[in-house]
């Protein structure tokens, strides 16, 4: 009987390694921050088949085929940005619905630790479709929806999303309950003193039963909100930009903060109620003669948002990341900053099989690390606030592929 040959028992050797090898890819050494699963501390994380298939403090690295040392450095669930403008497209004078202004998704989203967005309001009944086959169908990233109340879309905010003869609660939501990816209803710069609009925006999300995000217009003189908040918003619906002045391009509006400086008590009352209330920084939202005397008295947001779009992201916001370290440096706690981001906005949009890592949920996950340093952070006025810690991706992965890797992470050395 013939020896085996050496190549012969070489292959044997690599057919029982890769026998023994039951991941895909295991995450070592993270300080892994879950919200959902109250996890604060050292864990590694295996992932198959795009899967996360578990998490544990001490995995064996030959149970995997591959490894990645997250040695100092942050692991969370992938990041979900619930408002975005994505709806990207060529037609012109079209304003954030099939338009230059909006961004494709996976540009934007992965170098951020982002593995899923919420377009607010791009698309209405009478265009989601183009925007499903245009960019939903087309995207790596998961992209999910708030169909607007408008017809058309966000293709102007005069006139088109003052015209109150296309908001139209019925067909708004016959075409949410027929796309899974619409998890939430728009209304958007509304101008002016009816909230026939706001009922009509209310109706289609209790009639679709999701919730309703509301970007307040303008109004001369500003409306009080106490009505909205209380009377015609259910809990669980939305307000964006909550850190915004008292007066914007729509507009004179009411803001957080009172004549005096201090937070409204209808405000307080909402969030305590169940009302969302929505960091949406923006071009135009995010002001930190607001912001910081309203994180002083405690009105923290629910969850952090982006309002992405070519003006936004070229100015004060920046990136999902630059965000919640503006917050991180306000006082929000990091922990705190990634619920925010992961597990709530999850929670927000009932979508509730995303922002964790569960074993069995999808393997969307970021690793980051933290920069300690002087940093400068501006706000929507150009207006500069100092900083100490400031967040950076350093891997992101969707379903388990790596997407984003800033620095060979998950690479081995070229001449290994």
């Amino acid at each position: 009987m013939k020896r085996p040959g050496l190549l012969t028992a070489f292959l044997c050797f690599l057919l029982l390694h890769a026998m023994g090898q039951e991941y895909d890819l295991l995450v070592k050494n993270g300080h892994l921050i879950d919200p959902k699963n109250q996890i604060d501390r050292m864990m590694d994380i295996a992932i198959a088949g795009g899967k996360i298939a578990r998490v544990d403090r001490d995995i064996d690295p030959e149970t995997a085929k591959k490894t990645i040392d997250a040695q100092g450095l942050i692991v969370t669930p992938g990041l979900i940005d619930i408002h975005g403008h994505h709806f990207f497209g060529t037609v012109p004078h079209r304003y954030l619905s099939n338009s230059f202004t909006a961004l494709p998704p996976d540009g934007f989203t992965f170098r951020a630790g982002v593995t899923t967005v919420a377009d607010a309001g791009g698309a209405g009944w009478r265009n989601f479709r183009l925007f499903k086959e245009q960019v939903i169908d087309r995207s790596a990233t998961r992209v999910l929806a708030f169909i607007n109340i408008v017809g058309d879309g966000m293709s102007g905010v005069v006139p088109n999303e003052q015209y109150q003869g296309d908001m139209d609660p019925k067909m708004t939501a016959m075409v949410a309950r027929q796309f899974p990816e619409i998890i939430g209803v728009k209304i958007a710069h509304f101008r002016g003193h009816e909230w026939e609009p706001y009922h009509k925006a209310a109706a289609a999300g209790k009639m679709a039963n999701i919730p309703v995000m509301v970007d307040l217009g303008g109004a001369d003189p500003a409306l009080p909100l106490d009505k909205l908040f209380l009377e015609i918003l259910r809990p669980g619906d939305i307000l964006t930009h909550m850190y915004g002045r008292n007066y914007s391009g729509h507009g004179p509006k009411e803001a957080v903060l009172d004549e005096d400086g201090y937070v409204r008590e209808h405000w307080i009352k909402a969030q305590n109620n169940g009302l969302i209330f929505d960091l949406g920084h923006g071009g135009g939202s995010f002001y930190y003669d607001v912001a910081v005397p309203s994180t002083e008295q405690g009105f923290w947001p629910n969850t952090i948002s982006t309002d992405l779009h070519t003006g936004s992201m070229n100015a004060g916001m920046k990136d999902m990341l630059n965000v919640i370290s503006k917050m991180i440096n306000l006082g929000m706690s990091l922990q705190q900053s990634i619920a925010a981001s992961t597990w709530k906005p999850a929670q927000v949009i009932q979508r509730e099989e995303l922002g964790h890592l569960s074993e069995g949920a999808v393997a969307d996950l970021a690793i980051f690390s933290m920069h300690e340093g002087n940093y400068g952070f501006l706000d929507s006025a150009g207006e500069a606030h100092a900083g100490s810690r400031k967040l950076e991706t350093e891997l992101t992965l969707r379903a388990g592929r790596i997407v984003w890797d800033l620095n060979g992470l998950g690479s081995k050395a070229w001449n290994e």
